[in-house]
């Protein structure tokens, strides 16, 4: 069955380990200036211990408060795996807790990022495996349907596509097309570099903010 609504699609080839491990080692926010500070998901936030985060999307999109099609989404879900969930932001019925969770990391998913609601949040924040909602309740979910499974999905405002590999940190959640990440990658490692000698600059003295007053003259006569 294949019905509109009830779609299901095999999953995308995986990103490489190595590329993985590369964007662990890197700040989200550094691979976020470098896709031009517009992506990224908003209004999602970590309910984990910190851990960096970093993933094949497997994407689902369910009705709001109904997990059937999550429950059917880690069949398709491989070690290295992020499952993201499109949940429509709906926040009075919880999608998943700790026993969901549980499973998805025994398998080998790299971690969950849901624009819905989750519970066991005490059991959730204990751990270090990465969970990223939008927020949080006590009441179970439905299991009726309908939903769709490797689809394109948004989850706060970001379009993820199976496939694009999916990030996150404490500062959050961002997505990036396989075609995009080693310019990426390469643009962010840059940034690390000249961030790191900021630090340095700042620790001995000799930090220039010149930049600002030159910055304010030409707003003001542009």
């Amino acid at each position: 069955m294949n019905a509109a609504g009830w779609r299901e699609y095999p999953s995308a080839a995986q990103a490489s380990p190595e590329t993985l491990a590369a964007l662990r080692e890197l700040a989200v926010s550094l691979l976020s200036d470098n896709m031009a500070r517009v992506s990224g998901a908003t209004g999602l936030r970590p309910f984990h211990r910190p851990r960096p985060m970093a993933g094949t999307a497997v994407t689902v999109r369910t009705r709001g408060g109904d997990n059937l099609a999550i429950h059917r989404a880690f069949e398709y879900c491989r070690a290295g795996d992020v499952l993201v969930i499109d949940g429509a932001g709906e926040l009075t019925q919880a999608l998943m807790g700790d026993i969901m969770a549980s499973f998805a990391e025994s398998i080998g998913v790299q971690g969950l990022v849901i624009d819905g609601a989750i519970r066991d949040v005490g059991a959730l924040s204990r751990r270090d495996f990465p969970v990223y909602a939008r927020g949080a309740t006590h009441r179970g979910p439905y299991k009726n349907g309908p939903g769709e499974i490797n689809v394109p999905v948004s989850v706060g405002g970001m379009v993820v596509h199976p496939g694009d590999i999916v990030v996150g940190d404490e500062d959050g959640v961002l997505a990036i097309a396989p075609t995009d990440v080693e310019t990426v990658l390469a643009g962010a490692r840059k940034q690390a570099a000249k961030e790191a000698e900021a630090l340095t600059s700042i620790a001995e003295g000799r930090f220039d903010r010149a930049w600002v007053a030159a910055q304010r003259d030409r707003m003001m006569k542009g």
